[in-house]
């Protein structure tokens, strides 16, 4: 490797560790809240009365036929016009957090749908709430299910977050374009910042896979 780019890296080292800060806090922020979102999103299409299940069904079609970008920009110019001034780190966490909760909400209705009605028929005979029915017998059946779906989905949001750049939200891309701009080294620093995205979503896929083999059922 080039000394010349270690040299450049080793200088540039706080602000990509800022802007790595930043990447990072933008998506564990929108994956934890678009999942709470989405599993009341599922729960209403499953569960909900048949206008809400209209209400929320039209919600998720809309916002997943949305491209990213537009909810971004929707977040941060449209808002803005109608009195709700978010900033851009808000505004962009807000714009990936529906879009998460939208692709959640459907694999926690694939996930519930799948369950055989016989084990909610069973847990209701027995005298169960419906907050202890999916607590101890829907919930956990469906967090196996949808997990694996659940952490390509947590891996698309860390790719989404480069599309903050464009509303001036200082994470990581950002910052490797403007230190591409002084330094004239596009190829090491998008390689640089390509390696440390792929550590965040190896970070998650480890995370999934811990998950699975705590809710695994003993063979």
């Amino acid at each position: 490797m080039d000394f010349s780019f270690l040299d450049q890296l080793w200088l540039a080292r706080i602000p990509l560790l800022k802007g790595l800060g930043v990447s990072v806090s933008i998506s564990l922020l929108s994956i934890v809240v678009g999942t709470v979102l989405g599993v009341i999103v599922g729960l209403a299409l499953v569960y909900g009365f048949r206008p809400v299940r209209w209400i929320v069904r039209g919600y998720t079609d809309f916002i997943r036929g949305t491209p990213v970008l537009v909810l971004v920009l929707a977040s941060y110019y449209v808002l803005s016009t109608i009195g709700i001034d978010l900033g851009p780190f808000q505004a962009g966490v807000l714009a990936l957090a529906v879009f998460c909760s939208s692709h959640v909400g459907e694999l926690v209705r694939g996930a519930l749908q799948s369950i055989p009605k016989g084990q909610t028929e069973a847990a209701k005979a027995i005298g169960l709430t419906f907050a202890q029915t999916f607590t101890y017998v829907l919930g956990p059946q469906a967090l196996r299910q949808a997990l694996p779906a659940w952490v390509n989905t947590a891996a698309e949001m860390v790719k989404a977050s480069t599309l903050l750049s464009i509303i001036g939200v200082s994470e990581l891309l950002l910052r490797t374009q403007e230190l591409i701009s002084r330094t004239f080294m596009s190829l090491e620093f998008y390689f640089f910042a390509g390696f440390l995205y792929f550590v965040i979503n190896y970070g998650i896929e480890r995370f999934g896979r811990y998950v699975e083999r705590k809710t695994a059922v003993p063979s």
